[in-house]
């Protein structure tokens, strides 16, 4: 019998999902797109595009290019690029970009803080600054 190797799904290698049902807690790193129909806590590095589905729960940090919210997050975030939350999203925390690329939807919920950093580093690095009364 002549083992054949299974064709690969171009693309299929960036994508990073994490189904509905499924619980995920620790740190996600994924060099491609993630979508989350699932629930995760911890953090969360994806280098192009982070989606949460409807029934998509996370409450972590993140750190990526765009986002779409289209279930709830809770956390800080930081993203290059483009923020959407969907009529169904729910964000809660603070948003971080370099622009101010954050659109929200009729029904979509944004409560928390959203700063406008001169710099690409992340929350907690040097170049972020510290929120007033908070320790370091």
């Amino acid at each position: 019998m002549i083992l054949k190797k299974n064709p690969e799904i171009k693309g299929s290698k960036t994508i990073t999902m994490i189904a509905e049902g499924v619980t995920v807690e620790g740190k996600i790193n994924s060099p491609g797109t993630t979508r989350i129909d699932g629930t995760v806590k911890g953090e969360i590095i994806s280098d192009k595009e982070i989606v949460i589905g409807k029934e998509g729960k996370v409450d972590a940090t993140v750190q990526t290019k765009n986002a779409i919210i289209a279930g709830t997050y809770n956390g800080e975030m930081n993203a290059a690029g483009e923020v959407e939350i969907s009529s169904t999203g729910k964000f809660i925390g603070t948003l971080t970009q370099k622009d101010a690329l954050l659109t929200i939807a009729k029904g979509g919920l944004f409560k928390g803080e959203s700063i406008i950093s001169q710099s690409n580093s992340t929350p907690g690095t040097s170049g972020s600054r510290q929120i007033p009364g908070e320790k370091k």
